[in-house]
């Protein structure tokens, strides 16, 4: 039998539109706190703030960009969100205060959170139903790819060039993600074009988050927590253990070894399931946390960069699979902003949790007792989805 097609001109520019916004997310998430520290006076926190107010304005949006999305489509809403994203990268030049700035950024994550959820929703539309733990694979690689670039790119420019030079390729960029979303064709369903008015918004909890896809969402947050150790510290754990040399090539190892087992795992999700899949993953995870926790030499770090990316990048999105599975086919966009949400909550959580952990513990320790709580997972997935799954199994 012959394979619906996977690679096709609207698969590749969905994608192709998630990467350059996530491109641009974090050549701005590492460039940013450097721009507020240097030339607009602010202080170590102050700069925080500007990651912070970016990822709550994205959170705080997203259930409302499941409800747009049923109301007037997924091709107008990232497209709108996009010139959004797109204007705000603009006024960049302009802020001359921290407080200005923080404004901005705000609007910016706005801009974001629809966008990204918009084409969260578009490809669970695009992709084949039999290959859809495949096609997730391959999409979720979008974002780990830029997860690469942007920081690379982004502390590049802003070395070599300052920060001038640096908001231009922001705005490039931002350029790219928009071209890539005009030419995404998408069926919308006959209801979504009986457009209601942006502001008769529905605030009950239903209206703002599926609960079908809660669940997995949770679980996919609970992991989140950990990531965000390795998003903001594992470059500084690197210099600690005298190979900040290396500490750029962290991600690259975890990129690089993530696409060469993407075209396997894809397959074995929609072959033998979800459990085949995840259960194994998070042991690898953790076994790459506990190496990492353990490290003296360059080559274990990035041994255990390639074990992460294996363990958590094919971890999140065989979660977000999930999520968009177990929604009706009419909140498929709402089970992509549920989970989006709880996942963005968790690196936000995350991140202060763990900044105020480092301040009593080693980074050797912190990583030790992460290892430990990624293993703890094992449970949270059994007791908060695969349990529920297997007795709706045997009931039918």
């Amino acid at each position: 039998m012959n394979k619906e097609p996977l690679w096709t001109k609207d698969f590749i520019s969905v994608s192709a539109s998630n990467f350059f916004l996530f491109v641009a997310f974090y050549f701005l998430l590492v460039t940013m706190p450097i721009y507020a520290l240097q030339e607009l006076g602010g202080s170590s926190s102050e700069a925080g703030l500007l990651t912070t107010l970016f990822l709550l304005s994205a959170i705080i949006v997203r259930p409302f960009s499941g409800q747009w999305i049923e109301q007037f489509g997924k091709k107008k809403v990232l497209i709108s969100s996009q010139v959004m994203f797109l204007a705000a990268s603009l006024l960049y030049f302009f802020p001359d205060t921290l407080v200005t700035m923080l404004a901005l950024r705000f609007l910016h994550g706005i801009g974001f959170g629809m966008a990204t959820t918009a084409t969260g929703a578009m490809v669970a539309e695009i992709i084949p139903d039999s290959r859809r733990g495949e096609g997730m694979g391959y999409y979720v690689m979008s974002t780990n790819l830029a997860m690469v670039i942007g920081p690379f790119l982004g502390l590049t420019v802003m070395q070599q060039w300052g920060s001038f030079p640096m908001f231009i390729i922001c705005i490039a960029i931002s350029g790219l993600a928009l071209t890539a979303g005009l030419v995404i064709h998408v069926p919308e369903r006959e209801h979504t074009a009986r457009a209601m008015s942006i502001f008769q918004m529905k605030f009950h909890a239903k209206d703002l988050f599926e609960f079908s896809a809660l669940p997995i969402a949770l679980v996919g947050g609970f992991f989140s927590i950990i990531y965000a150790s390795l998003l903001s510290f594992v470059s500084v754990y690197a210099e600690e253990l005298q190979i900040g040399e290396v500490a750029s090539y962290f991600f690259v190892v975890y990129a690089v070894i993530l696409l060469l087992s993407r075209p396997f795992t894809g397959k074995w999700f929609d072959q033998y399931g979800a459990h085949v899949i995840v259960y194994p993953s998070i042991c690898l995870f953790a076994a790459g946390l506990f190496l990492l926790s353990q490290t003296e030499t360059a080559l274990v770090f990035l041994v255990a960069a390639g074990m992460i990316g294996v363990g958590w990048g094919t971890l999140f999105p065989s979660f977000q699979t999930i999520a968009i599975q177990e929604a009706p086919l009419k909140k498929k966009a709402l089970a992509t902003a549920t989970f989006l949400s709880i996942y963005d909550l968790g690196i936000g959580v995350g991140s202060f949790i763990i900044g105020l952990a480092v301040t009593g513990m080693s980074f050797s320790a912190l990583y030790f007792y992460c290892a430990i709580y990624v293993l703890f997972g094992l449970f949270v997935y059994f007791y908060l989805y695969a349990r529920r799954k297997q007795r709706e199994h045997h009931t039918i």
